[in-house]
């Protein structure tokens, strides 16, 4: 699904990252991250697709909701777990957007 993102500007956080063979409860965590992220103040939207390269793209109001976000207690063992088990390399981008147009 794509985001339905207000008049720019706003920010992009995107996460690309390639697993590790190891589960051990990564579905659930990434759907429960979603739903926690939806309840966050700035929280705009999110995509995603998970194949051979995982990437996550979030939404956000301004950079201190993205830095709000990062300090989410949920969100941060999430991150430890991810980076102990589940993904062999990520990258994490912030950008701010500026122009946003589509049918």
């Amino acid at each position: 699904m794509i985001a339905n993102t207000p008049k720019p500007p706003y920010y992009a956080v995107i996460f690309s990252s390639i697993r590790t063979s190891v589960d051990n409860g990564y579905e659930e965590t990434a759907e429960r991250m979603v739903e926690l992220a939806k309840d966050q103040p700035g929280f705009l939207g999110v995509e995603y697709a998970r194949n051979e390269v995982g990437i996550t793209v979030s939404y956000w109001k301004d950079l201190e909701s993205i830095k709000n976000w990062k300090n989410n207690v949920e969100h941060s063992i999430a991150r430890k777990k991810g980076r102990k088990e589940w993904y062999s390399s990520f990258r994490l981008r912030i950008a701010k957007v500026e122009k946003d147009y589509g049918m």
